[in-house]
């Protein structure tokens, strides 16, 4: 006999999710160049347990390239690798995706290929859309495409909010010829630098849900303040030509940082920081991602709002007593859940007993593709589920109570935080 669904699991499941992190693909690279279905299940986050469970990164290209119509030999090279990774997180993914977007009971060759032309149809105009909202059941996605720009997207303009991207400038880039061809203006001192900055913030802000960035990948998150003339310093030998040591990149990436959350108080934008694990393999510097290093930012700017990303994983408990402490501190699981969903689970418990429910969001995928973002917010729901189904069991919550926290975590938070509709009012004004 079936195990019978929970009213608790039915309200995770028909709560629309507000989607705080991707890194989705326009609609028109969607549509002439997405994935097929071999590259759509083992792809991006999957590859990198398939590279440390002994894939070559030949077989890896091998599998993603989709000029190659042998599907067999294509997946031939990256199946032993999966055989042994498919029960991690990121295979659990892989599974949810064939399933719930292909309808695959079980992933072979024959599957693959007969799924193909499924994919052809789900690679047309307004799938993407579709699948995020009716699929996934997605409120709206922010999504980060590293770029400074954010224009309005027209495949769902009050949809698809973007990120205004400040990673280059915290990693002590200085993007002068993309300053320039945006504002006009050349830098040449540090003063035409912070004028450049400012009239980028006055002419994408309005149409931002956010200011992101994830300069952990490049260097560590430890921030101190800068003087005008340290910056001024490293900036000229920068537009020397000359080559930065790495503590006078930190200088200017430190500063620079401070003037982008100084202008995101200014025009009411929250600041996403990664924190935590990095995508990818042979490259994390464990010491760089702790989220304790932002201590000194989060105090010195207390008027600003910050949202650290990805539970700060591995030091989830370090990100929990930052929440704790901190007023302007929002934790979101958007990515962990996938990264190690039995920690994350545990996590997100000690997180109802040690946090407000006001200050986590509980999803973003992470994702270029709808497809992946259709099966993380699945496994984000499923996970959620067990972790609150657990407090019920526990008798830690009754099973309204966790229905209050379920709604609070996955909509009614970002609803809160985020100011949807004068970004949605500026975005209809743009286009």
């Amino acid at each position: 006999m079936a195990k019978a669904v929970s009213d608790l699991a039915q309200h995770i499941q028909q709560t629309p999710l507000v989607d705080s992190h991707e890194h989705l693909k326009s609609e028109q690279e969607y549509v002439a160049h997405g994935p097929d279905v071999l590259r759509a299940l083992f792809n991006h986050y999957m590859a990198t347990d398939l590279r440390t469970a002994g894939a070559t990164q030949e077989d890896i290209d091998r599998a993603a390239d989709a000029t190659n119509s042998d599907i067999e030999a294509r997946f031939a090279g990256i199946r032993p690798a999966w055989e042994k990774a498919q029960y991690t997180g990121y295979g659990q993914a892989v599974k949810l995706t064939a399933e719930l977007v292909y309808g695959m009971r079980e992933i072979t060759v024959e599957a693959i290929v007969a799924a193909e032309a499924r994919n052809r149809e789900l690679r047309q105009p307004g799938q993407r859309l579709r699948l995020l909202r009716e699929v996934a059941h997605i409120d709206h996605v922010q999504i980060d495409d590293f770029r400074i720009e954010c224009e309005p997207d027209s495949s769902g303009p009050e949809f698809f909010l973007y990120d205004l991207s400040w990673a280059g400038f915290a990693s002590g880039d200085v993007l002068a010829a993309d300053l320039e061809r945006l504002t006009g203006r050349q830098v040449k001192d540090l003063s035409s630098f912070a004028d450049a900055q400012k009239q980028v913030f006055e002419r994408y802000a309005p149409l931002a849900i956010a200011v992101k960035t994830q300069h952990a990948y490049r260097r560590t998150l430890q921030w101190q303040k800068r003087s005008d003339d340290d910056a001024q310093r490293c900036l000229s030998r920068k537009l020397a030509g000359q080559t930065l040591e790495e503590g006078e990149l930190r200088c200017l990436g430190d500063w620079s940082l401070a003037r982008g959350v100084e202008m995101a108080i200014d025009h009411h934008l929250p600041v996403k920081i990664h924190t935590g694990y990095y995508a990818g393999w042979n490259s994390m510097m464990m010491d760089r991602i702790r989220p304790a290093h932002l201590c000194a930012l989060l105090l010195a700017y207390p008027q600003a709002r910050f949202v650290l990303m990805h539970a700060g994983y591995p030091y989830g408990p370090e990100l929990l007593a930052i929440a704790k402490q901190f007023t302007n501190v929002t934790v979101d699981l958007c990515w962990a859940w996938s990264i190690n969903p039995y920690s994350v689970t545990d996590f997100a418990r000690q997180m109802i007993h040690s946090l407000p429910s006001n200050k986590v969001f509980a999803f973003g995928g992470d994702t270029f593709w709808p497809m992946a973002a259709v099966a993380y917010a699945a496994q984000a729901r499923l996970w959620l589920t067990r972790a609150l189904e657990a407090e019920v069991a526990d008798q830690m919550l009754s099973e309204n109570q966790a229905m209050g926290v379920a709604s609070a975590w996955m909509i009614d938070n970002q609803r809160s935080f985020f100011d949807l509709e004068s970004r949605r009012r500026a975005i209809r004004q743009a286009i």
